[in-house]
């Protein structure tokens, strides 16, 4: 795979789970203020979600010293599922 290619399949797959999550519903309340400052709403949102990021690369790299890429994959599509059935089920 290309390097444009995983860009393009990383940022895919982050956009569509990000968009109208938690995270972006707390960041447009936050900016719904009237005295917010939106590009500090912006900055502090942005900068949150490339920490959580970085932290998930750290994590991962090390996990992946540890376990085979077929074992993290099938580990990572184990908790998605999990989670899903857990938001259709959680009242």
């Amino acid at each position: 795979m290309s390097l444009w290619q995983s860009f393009l399949a990383v940022f895919l797959t982050v956009f569509l789970a990000e968009v109208g999550d938690k995270t972006q519903v707390a960041t447009m309340l936050f900016s719904a203020n009237a005295n917010s400052n939106k590009f500090i709403v912006f900055g502090g949102a942005a900068s949150a979600l490339i920490l959580a990021t970085a932290i998930g690369v750290i994590v991962g790299t090390q996990l992946e010293r540890l376990l085979s890429p077929n074992l993290l994959k099938m580990i990572a599509g184990v908790g998605f599922v999990v989670v899903g059935i857990w938001t259709i089920v959680a009242k």
